[in-house]
């Protein structure tokens, strides 16, 4: 992040877009003249959300970590995870999705689109906490349907 703040002060870019929590965590919090909005432009998948991985099997791990569980994110992350599971979204695929949870409502918007934003296909879905995974799923498959596949198969070609 210090080499690209550095080049944005040598006058190589008129603007940079970084992340807010990086700049914060470097003790560079003053150098953030604006926030983009997530309708302006939507971050990666399950970007910001913290996690801890261990084997399903391991229920003393799940009950130890059961108390941290932040429920609203833990439905927030399976809605776009599944989403990022079914559009085989990976850093390298252009994809971005924010789910917000308001009490048991989920509302999920998300996009595929080129990098160089020519072609962008961005739709959302509304419904209840408990259909999480599937609200992502069925949400990733309209995504395709509307043109998604073809940017993913367009990026796969230019890549090949």
């Amino acid at each position: 992040m210090n080499t690209r703040l550095a080049k944005l002060d040598a006058g190589d870019y008129d603007a940079i877009i970084l992340a807010v929590a990086g700049l914060n965590r470097l003790g560079l919090g003053e150098r953030v003249r604006a926030v983009l909005a997530p309708e302006l432009a939507l971050p990666a998948i399950a970007q910001g959300i913290l996690a801890i991985e261990f084997p399903a099997a391991r229920k003393d791990i799940a009950a130890r970590l059961a108390p941290f569980e932040h429920a609203p994110t833990a439905f927030a992350a399976r809605a776009e995870r599944s989403l990022g599971l079914v559009v085989e979204g990976s850093c390298e695929v252009p994809v971005g999705a924010l789910a917000r949870v308001d009490g048991d409502a989920l509302d999920l918007e998300a996009f595929i689109g080129m990098p160089d934003g020519t072609r962008i296909v961005r739709d959302r879905a509304l419904g209840r906490c408990a259909d999480a995974a599937a609200i992502g799923s069925s949400l990733g498959e309209k995504l395709l349907a509307a043109g998604g596949r073809e940017i993913l198969r367009d990026l796969a070609r230019r890549t090949a």
